[in-house]
């Protein structure tokens, strides 16, 4: 037997993109909503929140501000009400460190009344043309289910069979604590978390590793492009293009706009190099380093209590090796349905095995029409590069409140681009002044 309780909106899992969505929803009249989550408390990647860790987007891109600068939850009064916001706006300027955003985070959840902790969902089905959330001995009812369960670490096969102390994901690692004093230590993937992980080995004078080899398949150690033409494919008027545009285009320009979000912060790179030429210059070299490019990591043995890395050296087409103590791979994250989705996937998932996902982010299936599902953080491919990151946070969740709503709760088509996306120009060269309408992809 179990309890049932009847609501507007399920969501499971509460990261911070199903916390803006509780958030936003929280002043809504008469709109009834509920959101589950296995932990006991909100998390926000602990296994990465190394210290002096930076937003990549300004603070400004929280919960609620980009839709409603009004909103109690956002960011600023956070700082103003915990007496710090003159404080802030000195030290931070138009960016904050990870940790002071997890605070804030923390701070909103234990406002919202609709949250709920250590509520596993074990599965959702169909029951009645109402979609169910199984929890312990509660069936979660609803019209509306929003998964934001957040992306997997990924790990390579070959990392995989390995998984331990020595061997790890990026994304473990304050979890697993890997002692590196005096070792050697290798850190695959040229990203922000690989780089990350590299300055988090390097801060301390009394813990270096004895040599740290850091390997990346890019050309580069590459910088985050954050110009301001760049940053527009991260405005609500892009996601619109991007969405109407064939798949093939639309994986061709993620493959090239990577370094938008992937790239590695300037003021991390100059930390690093720094701290490199320090220990080069002024501390005696007491650890040896090589960073590498253009090398994709490509098996993993043991070989005692060591681990060698087979390498693939794409300039010269010829195979390295590299003996570490430590291995620590921030080789990215993956975006699928979690387990809990088994009973419905073959009804949701493509030929191709993807999911199809339409422009307010909900689901196509063969389910009943009152029964919407909605995703979070899962459409890369159909919404562009902006959709893991925090930038369209506050927009994406108002589009999806709004559909759940069947009216216009938040404004969210009044921004515009200074580029023009799409809209052709007549022969005199001058934009139409109705924009396309928004096509369904297929």
């Amino acid at each position: 037997m179990h309890d049932v309780e009847h609501h507007d909106l399920v969501g499971i899992g509460t990261g911070p993109t199903n916390l803006s969505l509780a958030a936003l929803a929280e002043p809504v009249p008469n709109l009834s909503v509920r959101f589950l989550d296995a932990r006991p408390e909100f998390r926000w990647h602990p296994g990465m929140m190394v210290p002096d860790a930076e937003l990549q987007v300004s603070y400004l891109k929280d919960l609620v501000t980009t839709v409603d600068p009004t909103s109690r939850f956002s960011f600023l009064n956070y700082l103003a009400e915990s007496g710090r916001l003159f404080r802030s706006l000195v030290a931070n300027r138009d960016r904050c460190t990870r940790q002071e955003f997890e605070q804030y985070y923390r701070w909103v959840a234990r406002q919202l009344s609709s949250l709920r902790w250590n509520r596993p969902v074990e599965e959702v089905r169909l029951r009645q043309d109402r979609l169910e959330a199984v929890s312990g001995g509660t069936r979660y009812s609803t019209g509306s289910l929003v998964l934001g369960t957040g992306r997997t670490p990924v790990l390579p096969g070959f990392a995989e069979a390995l998984r331990g102390p020595s061997v790890l994901h990026g994304a473990d690692l304050l979890h697993v604590a890997p002692q590196v004093r005096g070792k050697d230590v290798l850190v695959v993937g040229g990203g922000q978390s690989g780089a990350e992980v590299v300055h988090h080995f390097l801060r301390s004078d009394t813990e270096l590793p004895r040599r740290l080899t850091w390997i990346s398949s890019r050309d580069g150690f590459q910088p985050l492009d954050d110009s301001p033409f760049t940053n527009e494919w991260f405005a609500p008027d892009y996601v619109d293009h991007f969405h109407r545009l064939p798949r093939e285009r639309r994986t061709e320009l993620l493959s090239r706009q990577r370094l938008a979000s992937d790239g590695i912060t300037e003021s991390l790179l100059e930390a690093i190099y720094r701290r490199l030429y320090q220990l080069d210059f002024l501390a005696g070299a007491p650890v040896q380093h090589r960073l590498v490019t253009n090398r994709r990591v490509v098996g993993l043995d043991r070989d005692g209590d060591r681990v060698v890395a087979s390498v693939h050296d794409r300039d010269l087409d010829r195979a390295e090796t590299h003996v570490a103590d430590v291995a620590v791979f921030c080789t990215g994250y993956r975006s699928s349905l979690p387990a809990c989705m088994d009973p419905l996937a073959d009804r949701l998932l493509d030929a191709r095995g993807e999911l199809e996902v339409d422009r307010d982010y909900s689901l196509r299936w063969d389910g009943p029409a009152d029964a919407r599902i909605y995703v979070q953080n899962m459409s890369e491919s159909t919404h562009g590069v902006a959709d893991p990151n925090l930038s369209l946070a506050a927009w994406r969740s108002a589009q999806i409140l709004n559909a759940v709503a069947g009216r216009k709760v938040y404004r969210v088509d009044h921004e515009t681009s200074t580029t023009t996306w799409g809209n052709p120009l007549d022969p005199s060269g001058a934009v139409p002044s109705e924009p396309l309408p928004i096509l369904r992809s297929v």
